[in-house]
């Protein structure tokens, strides 16, 4: 009951986003509870994407317009931010064509003597930092890349000009720490997990032509996805 008054309070905005709630003990007191229950109200708040908890600062409240990326779809944030309606801006941080290392080339599946475009880009949403993607992308399959290009979209260009249909992605999630790089180049401060997700992507002939690790701060994002039940076996 607890915690369902208290998402009402946050939907009605009674606690409006980026606000912090009432500390623990000031709800024990408001609700005439014992701390534990009151322990058990926040913690679902958090499970269930209301409020990010914050040593030293409290319960914060988020906000419930998360982008949400489909799990099994395949879209550019260009497509994603234009259909949700909010402000984006892309930051190509880095863009280079050279050789890979040991690591690219077993994620790209590569010998050494073909030339990869690394592009590493700040995704911005409401004028936060909040996504960067790290993209290594076979130059002989995709050529012609600039860094104007990357700015825009990538796939809009292998689509349109370059006329290549992409097909199938395969995607792994992880929740990690984040490095030293994360809180350099995102707004992370207060944050202690970052949602990584690597995209090996496929285009319609079955040819890999590109590995990505997309690096999220977990309060901006839900992953959905839409499962049907087979018949018993």
């Amino acid at each position: 009951m607890i915690y369902e008054d208290l998402v009402e309070k946050i939907h009605q905005e009674e606690y409006p986003v980026h606000s912090i709630l009432p500390s623990e003990n000031d709800l024990t007191d408001l609700y005439s509870t014992s701390r534990e229950t009151i322990r058990k109200a926040l913690n679902l708040l958090a499970q269930n994407g209301y409020i990010q908890k914050i040593r030293g600062k409290g319960s914060i409240v988020l906000d419930l317009k998360k982008l949400q990326f489909p799990i099994s779809g395949l879209v550019s944030f260009k497509e994603l931010t234009g259909t949700m309606g909010q402000q984006a801006e892309t930051i190509v941080a880095e863009f280079t064509l050279k050789k890979p290392d040991s690591n690219i080339m077993k994620q790209l599946q590569i010998e050494k003597d073909k030339k990869v475009w690394k592009v590493h880009r700040i995704r911005k949403i409401e004028g936060e930092k909040i996504i960067l993607d790290k993209d290594y992308i076979i130059e002989s399959q995709i050529p012609g890349l600039t860094e104007e290009i990357c700015k825009r979209s990538i796939f809009e260009y292998i689509e349109k000009v370059l006329g290549r249909k992409i097909g199938f992605a395969k995607k792994e999630f992880t929740v990690e720490e984040p490095t030293a790089e994360d809180y350099k180049l995102l707004d992370m401060e207060g944050f202690h997990a970052i949602v990584v997700v690597k995209n090996y992507i496929y285009l319609d002939d079955a040819a890999l032509f590109q590995y990505t690790e997309s690096r999220h701060r977990p309060d901006k994002f839900r992953f959905v996805d839409f499962a049907r039940r087979m018949g018993n076996a």
